[in-house]
């Protein structure tokens, strides 16, 4: 007769049937934490401040934090310490800042030439004064009815409706004077030799 070298061995052979997974209406509600509700009433304004230290568009740090709460609220269940819920937030909006970062679409790309177009020279400044000089001078060579109406019009910036009004003329008058006066201006030879 031969003796078992362990005594054991013959009922650990037989292992006992698992303990069935708990479902989901067994498993214990968490009633000394506050509700997501409440965590996000309670802390939504600190909250929004850290996800607008990520993101320098308020629009874009709100859909950063619901994206970071809705995160959270997927995983309210697993989260054992509540009292760390803000820490577990702002590590998922940082991962989620994150994300969003290296997914940017990149708009630049390498070429062999520069595409900016090369320096356009400005006007010399002397000749710019030399044309304001000339256009003065036709100006005042206009009479006096069309030179106040081009003067409203072009340096005062005003409306044909506000023209008319201060000069107490029909609009009509305002657009045919100041038509005649612009075609005595494009034909004044000095204007054409300073331009």
């Amino acid at each position: 007769m031969t003796t078992p070298v362990c005594k054991g061995a013959s009922t650990a052979a037989v292992a006992p049937p698992p303990s069935p997974l708990p479902t989901p209406s067994s498993r214990p509600v968490r009633t000394s934490f506050p509700s997501f509700a409440a965590y996000v009433r309670d802390r939504g304004p600190a909250l929004l401040r850290a996800a607008r230290s990520l993101s320098a568009n308020p629009n874009d740090a709100e859909d950063l934090l619901q994206t970071a709460l809705a995160k959270t609220f997927v995983a309210w269940e697993r989260i054992e310490d509540h009292r760390a819920l803000d820490g577990y937030v702002r590590r998922a909006l940082v991962n989620t800042r994150t994300s969003q970062w290296r997914k940017r679409k990149i708009e630049e790309y390498a070429c062999d030439e520069l595409p900016e177009p090369g320096l356009v020279p400005s006007a010399d400044p002397a000749e710019r004064q030399v044309l304001r000089d000339a256009m003065w001078r036709a100006v005042l060579r206009l009479p006096d009815r069309q030179r106040a109406m081009v003067v409203l019009r072009y340096y005062e910036d005003l409306s044909e409706a506000q023209t008319a009004e201060v000069m107490e003329v029909s609009v009509g008058t305002v657009k045919s004077a100041v038509s005649r006066a612009l075609a005595k201006l494009r034909e004044d030879p000095d204007l054409a030799r300073a331009s």
